[in-house]
């Protein structure tokens, strides 16, 4: 079926496609191995406390919740997959979603590592890759899986509309 959708469709198909993947994926691994995943209220909570100057936290989990940081947090999740989809369309060609591949997808995922490391667990007083957790070289394996497994959600979203957006693979 070849339809044309608005390029903004496609990707925002493709970041929520991603997202739910690397969501699936933690859900998994809670359930079978009793891996526990970030907690997305806590993303909310900092972005909740944002507005009233504090971007920086001690330890986020001792700052006061905020009315709404779940809500807020699974929709900064999803709205975060959507852009990095976009950067990642942006970075190799808005024709990859008419012939996805597994490299470039893999290779995104794994670069988007860096927002976690660089900034979120920095601010939110978890140290420079999660340096200041009680076992942070099992937090940073933990980080790298959950965004690997965004870029292969990239690419699994990716084979899954192309006979929407018309490929022929």
């Amino acid at each position: 079926m070849n339809v044309d959708f608005p390029p903004v469709l496609a990707v925002g198909l493709l970041g929520v496609g991603a997202t739910l993947i690397m969501d699936a994926w933690a859900l998994l691994q809670k359930k079978l191995l009793g891996i526990p995943s970030l907690d997305y209220c806590l993303v909310g909570r900092w972005l909740c406390h944002m507005p009233g100057g504090v971007f920086r936290h001690h330890s986020i989990l001792s700052a006061p919740p905020k009315r709404r940081e779940c809500a807020v947090g699974w929709t900064a999740h999803y709205a975060i997959g959507i852009g990095l989809a976009a950067g990642f369309i942006g970075l190799v060609s808005p024709d990859w979603i008419q012939r996805p591949t597994l490299l470039p997808a893999l290779v995104m995922g794994l670069a988007t590592v860096a927002l976690p490391f660089l900034i979120m667990q920095p601010l939110f007083g978890l140290g420079v890759a999660a340096g200041r957790t009680p076992r942070p070289n099992q937090a940073r394996l933990r980080s790298l899986v959950a965004h690997a497994t965004f870029g292969f959600g990239l690419y699994i979203t990716g084979i899954a509309l192309v006979p929407v957006f018309g490929g022929n693979s």
